[in-house]
């Protein structure tokens, strides 16, 4: 039977690195895009803070495991990096996977930065162990309801599958609508058909269709049918959880995935180091980096940050987070009790909600800004 490194060996002074474990979706049916993202960006600032004499003049080292978009891998994951004595865990895009993974992370004792994940409910009962970067998924959904209706829609149509992550996004808008005059209208998409929804929205006059499905399938479908039934001119599409923030999203659809407005969580104006760590993502991944690739970089920059001050010790490192105060590519990273959230939450991460300029579809026109 295997021991799990005591926290004394976690702290060896040998010269031997500080491992951190990173939860990233690289294979499918993870969205396998966003996780390369991610991870490139927690692969460049761990190679910054090494190339900056590292922690303590040991070297930070990332123990990277494929979770593929499944709860039970991120759980065994984060039993095996708990055993092998990473300092902390880090990462994770999808949110019923971070979810398992801050369960598991909590029970066991092990300190959890979550990069990507926004649901609310990432543990059931409140944790000292865990933290996130992104904002809670009510938050950034509320401020796209506020767009919504600022442009004018309130009779709203979400298609959308089974899962914990879709249905809170669907009574969140419903909920934060409702009271100010707009209707929710449900088109359940393990019933429906693409050509289907093409005429539940044109029985229920649907001005606005959101996509609260997987991508590319059945995203990408979806989009291709409203976009070619002539009876749906004047709709507008949107898709709240980003999945349009990826090139993968422009190869598929072209010029039918622009005008499809999406959260994003970058400042309108990046600042002196954001710009400098967008350079080195876009040289790192032969494309524009996502917000997902700057979350990745700010997970590995608080937590350096950490480490360095309170050595690699689990406990001290969860004593630590409602006093960290880290400048990050988006801003200054510091985490609190936020009402209704069950872990330590970066409380004001910026919120955009962004499109794909139809005339140069690789441009993002920002629309509106928290």
């Amino acid at each position: 039977m295997n021991t799990p490194p005591s926290t004394s060996e976690a702290e060896r002074t040998d010269g031997s690195s500080v491992q951190i474990g990173a939860l990233v979706p690289l294979t499918r049916p993870g969205w396998v895009e966003a996780g390369h993202h991610l991870l490139a960006g927690l692969e460049l600032a761990v190679r910054e803070v090494n190339d900056a004499g590292g922690i303590g003049g040991r070297p930070l080292e990332l123990v990277v495991r494929d979770t593929a978009a499944d709860p039970q891998s991120a759980a065994e994951a984060v039993d095996e990096l708990a055993r092998l004595g990473v300092a902390a865990v880090a990462g994770e895009y999808h949110s019923v996977v971070a979810r398992a993974a801050a369960a598991r992370a909590n029970a066991l004792g092990l300190p959890f930065l979550c990069s990507s994940a926004v649901l609310d409910a990432l543990t059931e009962q409140p944790t000292q162990w865990v933290a996130r970067l992104a904002p809670p998924q009510s938050r950034g959904w509320q401020i796209y309801a506020d767009f919504l209706l600022g442009a004018g829609h309130n009779r709203i149509a979400v298609a959308a599958q089974p899962s914990v992550y879709w249905a809170s996004g669907a009574r969140i808008l419903r909920d934060y609508l409702a009271p100010r005059g707009g209707t929710v209208i449900e088109l359940d998409m393990s019933a429906l058909t693409p050509a289907a929804v093409c005429d539940e929205l044109v029985d229920n006059r649907a001005t606005a269709l959101l996509l609260l499905v997987g991508h590319p399938e059945p995203a990408v479908p979806i989009v291709k049918s409203v976009r070619r039934d002539q009876r749906l001119a004047e709709i507008m599409i949107g898709a709240p959880a980003g999945q349009p923030e990826f090139a993968e999203w422009a190869k598929l659809l072209g010029d039918n995935g622009t005008a499809i407005p999406f959260l994003r969580y970058l400042p309108e104006h990046l600042s002196p180091l954001g710009a400098r760590v967008e350079t080195a993502l876009r040289e790192r991944l032969a494309e524009a980096p996502s917000f997902v690739a700057f979350e990745g970089y700010d997970t590995i920059a608080v937590l350096a940050d950490v480490l360095r001050s309170h050595g690699a010790d689990r406990a001290r490192t969860a004593e630590a987070w409602p006093r960290v105060a880290v400048e990050g590519t988006r801003g200054k990273i510091q985490f609190s009790r936020t009402p209704g959230i069950s872990v330590w939450q970066w409380a004001r991460p910026p919120i955009q909600v962004v499109d794909r300029d139809p005339a140069e579809p690789d441009r993002f026109r920002v629309l509106h800004a928290s």
